[in-house]
């Protein structure tokens, strides 16, 4: 390994997908993904409609430590060869993050290595400065299963929320919308692929806060209309379903459309030195090719970059865990051994809770 370099084992555990992953950081700050394993527990969760805590996080257990052998052995390196070991702290499902959590403090008692507790929503947040070039500050819009959030990335550690869901997540309205229709999960997928052959314009659905100030979200009308036009129908059938998915699908893009141009202009508000301003989308819901499309067509309206992650790297991954925890070390940073899983962890720590502050912690 090159002088100044380094090798970190990232852990994520967060929700149904085991991973682990080896990542390099060279000397000059640049990433590079040597090995990235991830195990997908779609098989176990499919029969019950959704994420089964329990589930989750006994398979976390049986397959981590496999996965991390996995991990070392593509990229041809050994424990002795690492520098640190990152893993997911929060925020997810809590039985899971215990899993992973506690793996990755005993690998790194054992080895005397020094171990990091990473937000996950910072691994996403990173992802584009692992895979080049790509300078603070910028926009975060990270769109997931649990998440839909604005974020100004202003360095590492450093965050400032401009906008969020007020209700649910998008990666959740599409799955309850794909439940609510019958099509089986996840839903993300399978409501893009009836979209394809539906009538967006047979179904008029809301589009929730389009046209008000700020940036945040809601999503909750736009599924509840979704729910009401799919039970006023006879009788569903394939047609039916396609319709009122390109339906739902083109009220999401609008939607995001509109929250996206205000949350460009807050960001000139708050980052007007950006040499050029680009935005980062993050999360499994960025996988979807017309919410691609509406993204990219308003980036260009707004004199934007448009940083997407390849599908492997949106969805939950250690490599991203990884690389979060590189830049801190390269920051001088670690965590002690006492550092608690937290079910809620907001990446802005200054602002005021947006919503669920409770026993927990605020949700954003």
């Amino acid at each position: 390994m090159a002088a100044g370099a380094t090798l970190i084992l990232g852990i994520e555990t967060s929700c149904d997908e085991t991973a682990a992953a080896i990542v390099r950081r060279n000397d000059d700050g640049r990433g590079e993904i040597l090995a990235n394993a991830v195990l997908s527990q779609t098989r176990e969760h499919a029969p019950y409609g959704g994420v089964v805590p329990e589930v989750a996080a006994r398979a976390h257990i049986h397959h981590l430590p496999g996965l991390v052998q996995r991990a070392l052995s593509e990229a041809q390196v050994s424990a002795s060869d690492l520098s640190a070991v990152a893993a997911t702290a929060g925020p997810g499902l809590v039985g899971g993050l215990i899993v992973g959590h506690t793996f990755g403090k005993g690998y790194a008692l054992a080895r005397d290595l020094p171990y990091l507790a990473i937000n996950h929503l910072e691994g996403h947040a990173l992802t584009p400065r692992l895979l080049g070039e790509c300078d603070f500050p910028y926009l975060l819009l990270l769109i997931s299963g649990g998440h839909t959030q604005f974020q100004l990335v202003r360095g590492v550690g450093d965050y400032l929320r401009l906008g969020t869901t007020i209700d649910d997540a998008l990666g959740e309205a599409f799955d309850k919308t794909a439940k609510l229709l019958g099509l089986g999960y996840p839903g993300g997928p399978q409501v893009e692929a009836f979209a394809r052959n539906g009538n967006a314009r047979r179904f008029p659905l809301p589009r929730p806060l389009k046209g008000r100030p700020g940036c945040d979200f809601s999503f909750s009308g736009l599924k509840t209309a979704a729910r009401d036009t799919a039970q006023s129908l006879p009788a569903l059938n394939d047609q039916d379903r396609a319709d009122l998915c390109a339906a739902f699908e083109a009220a999401v893009c609008d939607t995001v459309a509109d929250r996206l141009s205000h949350a460009m202009a807050m960001f000139h508000e708050h980052a007007d030195d950006a040499a050029r301003p680009a935005l980062v989308v993050a999360g499994g819901v960025a996988a979807n090719a017309r919410l691609r499309q509406t993204l990219g067509e308003i980036t260009r309206e707004n004199g934007f970059d448009l940083h997407v992650p390849p599908f492997h790297l949106c969805t939950d991954n250690a490599a991203m865990i990884a690389w979060a925890g590189a830049e801190r070390l390269a920051r001088g940073e670690k965590d002690t051994l006492d550092a608690p899983a937290r079910a809620r962890w907001p990446l802005d720590q200054v602002s005021a809770a947006a919503y669920g502050s409770g026993r927990l912690g605020a949700k954003a």
